[in-house]
């Protein structure tokens, strides 16, 4: 392996190889290598992560599979946390292995560690190995916080009890009630895999040389300063939507998505897209494909299954004057076109700073994780964005919602509140941006290890 023996410094990085994790992840390990010259990464992963993360080879970042935990001859039933949980069973353990078969084939001892903020052993692997532990935390810094305060939330609001209580006793949370939180915090099973892994996170993340984070300072200032209190080194290196240099991120639009909004009046056309795990139940896309005819918005949508046999019969042919469904879209540049009034969105992170790069306020159908908190906190605490009634998609609700956000003065208003903070992101990624000086003392940090 002539690069590693030509590399002044070896990182291990590893990844959570599920939903959004592993691609940031790969993100700000891509500007670390442009930006550390003779520099050479490990990325660890499952094959299955890295087959995708990896469609080519590149110079100085080497991806390494480790044991998916997955027993001989398992099946997929349907259930996305099943592989989630063998996979947590095998940790640390199979990344321990790949670690020192790493080094065994290298030959290059490691200077630097960088982890999944998941992963709570990581202190101690780099304790064992006497080195830095850097954490990249790819959701909202407000879900951090929750997760790093889980034991005072539990002693405040109690576990399982009434899931009305205001998380008032935090600056700035006053709108935000026990029942916003993801589950494991104050209610359902504490003991859960992925519920288990989240609390020790929140215990261990203290011991992190730093924390580097997709966001920028302004975009919720007041949770960002606690928590820059209460870590060694809080850092938001973000939105990587705006500074990624990843091929990844370059445009397919083999759909014709932007010749098709660019055919539309500036804020007028509805887009929808629940991310790429989740789909609502049956009868909630029934009930939004009613609302999208009644209400005659022109509407895209990225739509993961089989539409003609998803959605209600006849409407693909009603719509399709003013509707286009695609498989796959370009949904940065989608968000960025003149043309879109409002985001449907499963609530994301990823999804909301698309959102607030391309000024687009947005209506949210949560399914799981923390997609509720982040609903809550843009419709309430920010207010550019909507929630549904029960949390689910109606014909009425999902109507009334578009109206007020494409129709009405409050919409108007939301379109202002969220120009906001798109100016405040653009600003934290200029040259001498906040961003941008945060990831100069992030290159530092990994340089003189």
């Amino acid at each position: 392996m002539e690069e590693y023996k030509n590399a002044s410094k070896h990182i291990v990085v590893l990844a959570f190889p599920f939903g959004t994790h592993a691609a940031p992840l790969l993100n700000i390990i891509h500007q670390l290598s442009d930006a550390c010259p003779n520099t050479i990464f490990s990325f660890l992963s499952t094959q299955q992560s890295n087959n995708s993360s990896f469609p080519n080879k590149f110079h100085k970042i080497k991806p390494f599979n480790v044991w998916d935990g997955l027993p001989e001859g398992y099946i997929y039933r349907g259930d996305p946390n099943d592989p989630v949980e063998y996979f947590l069973k095998a940790t640390p353990g199979n990344f321990i292995e790949a670690i020192g078969a790493v080094v065994a084939e290298t030959g290059k001892p490691i200077d630097c560690l960088i982890t999944d903020a998941f992963y709570a052993f990581g202190g101690d692997i780099a304790d064992e190995l006497n080195i830095p532990w850097v954490v990249l935390w790819t959701a909202a810094p407000r879900t951090l916080f929750v997760h790093a305060e889980t034991d005072f939330i539990r002693q405040l609001v109690g576990i399982n009890g009434s899931q009305d209580k205001s998380l008032d006793f935090f600056p700035d949370f006053s709108g935000i009630r026990a029942s916003d939180l993801p589950g494991g915090i104050t209610c359902g099973d504490l003991d859960a895999p992925l519920a288990a892994m989240l609390y020790k996170m929140g215990l261990e993340l203290p011991r992190a040389t730093a924390i580097a984070a997709n966001a920028f300072e302004d975009v919720d200032n007041k949770v960002v300063n606690m928590l820059k209190l209460k870590f060694n080194m809080f850092l938001n290196v973000g939105p990587f939507n705006l500074v990624s240099s990843v091929s990844s991120f370059t445009i397919d639009d083999s759909h014709c998505c932007l010749d098709w909004l660019s055919k539309h009046k500036p804020s007028s056309v509805v887009y929808i897209s629940f991310g790429s795990v989740a789909t609502p139940p049956p009868h909630e896309l029934e009930a939004l494909s009613e609302a999208l005819e009644e209400s005659e918005f022109p509407f895209l949508w990225s739509f993961k299954g089989n539409p003609e046999k998803q959605l209600p019969p006849g409407f693909l042919e009603r719509t399709r004057s003013r509707g286009k469904i695609v498989p796959w879209a370009p949904q940065q540049k989608i968000l960025q076109h003149p043309s879109v009034g409002v985001f449907v969105s499963h609530g994301g992170w990823n999804s909301i700073l698309d959102s607030i790069v391309g000024g687009v306020p947005m209506i949210f159908r949560p399914f799981y994780g923390d997609q509720i908190l982040n609903t809550r906190t843009v419709e309430v605490v920010w207010g550019f964005g909507l929630g549904l009634e029960g949390g689910t998609l109606t014909k009425e609700g999902t109507r009334k919602a578009l109206k007020l956000i494409l129709c009405s003065e409050q919409g108007k208003k939301m379109r202002e509140k969220i120009g906001i903070q798109r100016e405040r992101a653009y600003t934290a990624v200029n040259p001498k941006g906040s961003s941008v000086e945060n990831f100069k003392t992030l290159v530092k940090l990994v340089s003189d290890t």
